[in-house]
């Protein structure tokens, strides 16, 4: 099984936090649709394995018109094998999400949302500079329970000023709606972000580790609570509505990445498209793909097994890294865990390597450390 992500470039304003590609304005929005279904097709013969999921991504793919949404689809469609029931997310933003676009929305293909609400307070939104509000937040999650069964929310964590009964709050609210999924990030502060250079002028704090960690513990204990299962760092999902096509990155299936800044991987390289629309576009007009790739050595798979193991349950199977990768980096995995393990930040059952409770916060500085950086290839 394999997936198609589709990066939508748009959004109507900045976020304060994102540093991800996207343009706020929408004057080659045609352009760029038309481009896109020219890329998926133009990438065909790629993949010959089902496709399981379609992911609108961004960006902010609300932003399309349902008949912009349903082309890229078709294009699929009619390229690539789909499987029977796929699953087809589209992001969106509570402003985009009137009751009228929800109904609209429920009569096409798409049969999962992430909406990105963030936080239900109002300073919080204003602060990141989201384009929705916390009445439009709520207004959006009831109507789309009304159509929708498959929904997950974004909620960010660790926000400058957000105490802990706050965070309570938000996830209680995220829970009052009965959605089966969330995904939830600690307010990071990337280079270059409107949000570094209000910190770096003194207007908004910078975030706390340990507020963050505390918040991540009543995010965990919560959910965990609520019969959600905590399958990756970041993620909660009831049984049966994990998402699908993230869990296929974390699984190391194949996917095609469309539209500029998408990446893709097929087991063996990574490739990513131009970060620049104009160019983007350019490119796919001359029948051109604007994508670089690299061959992933050993080590490259070695280590991306173990970012994405240890952020799942699914863990790092000990008996796995040797069969592909070899005695030398089982050794090497073995011998760098050990003081984890002594901390009991890491736990081994059942020949599975996964962070404990007190280690599941710290998972990424973990891995770095289990990484193998120095072996020739």
């Amino acid at each position: 099984m394999s997936g198609i992500y589709i990066h939508i470039p748009f959004c109507k304003q900045a976020c304060n936090y994102c540093d991800f590609h996207f343009s706020t304005s929408i004057k080659k929005k045609d352009e760029m649709v038309l481009a896109l279904a020219k890329e998926i097709v133009m990438r065909k013969n790629e993949i010959d394995n089902v496709i399981e999921t379609i992911y609108f991504g961004g960006g902010t793919p609300s932003v399309l018109e349902n008949s912009e949404i349903q082309l890229l689809i078709d294009t699929v469609y009619a390229n690539y094998k789909v499987a029977e029931n796929p699953e087809i997310t589209l992001e969106a933003n509570p402003d985009d999400l009137s009751a009228a676009r929800i109904l609209e929305l429920s009569n096409s293909p798409i049969n999962r949302l992430s909406i990105g609400i963030q936080s239900f307070f109002e300073e919080d939104l204003k602060m990141m500079n989201r384009a929705h509000n916390s009445a439009e937040a709520k207004n959006c999650l009831a109507e789309a329970t009304k159509y929708f069964d498959n929904i997950s929310l974004d909620l960010i964590y660790g926000i400058p000023g957000m105490s802990d009964e706050m965070w309570k709050q938000n996830i209680e609210t995220a829970l009052s709606f009965g959605i089966p999924h969330i995904s939830s990030y600690a307010l990071t502060v990337e280079p270059k972000t409107a949000l570094s250079k209000l910190i770096q002028t003194g207007k908004i704090a910078e975030p706390q580790d340990e507020v963050a960690s505390n918040h991540f513990m009543i995010l965990v204990e919560t959910l965990q609570k609520n019969g959600f299962i905590h399958y990756e760092l970041s993620n909660f999902g009831k049984e049966n509505y994990f998402s699908k096509n993230n869990s296929a990155y974390w699984l190391g299936k194949k996917y095609i990445g469309i539209g500029p800044s998408a990446h893709s991987y097929d087991g063996v390289k990574r490739g990513w498209n131009v970060a620049n629309n104009s160019l983007y576009i350019k490119s796919i007009q001359e029948n051109k793909l604007p994508i670089e790739t690299e061959i992933l050595t050993i080590s490259d798979r070695y280590n991306e097994y173990i970012m994405t193991g240890l952020r799942t349950i699914w863990g790092v199977s000990l008996e796995r890294i040797e069969k592909e990768f070899g005695s030398e980096y089982l050794d090497y995995l073995k011998k760098q865990s050990q003081k984890f393990l002594n901390d009991d930040l890491l736990s081994i059952e059942n020949n599975i390597l996964k962070p404990t409770l007190k280690g599941k916060f710290l998972t990424d500085g973990i891995a770095s450390d289990l990484f193998f950086l120095n072996l020739e290839e």
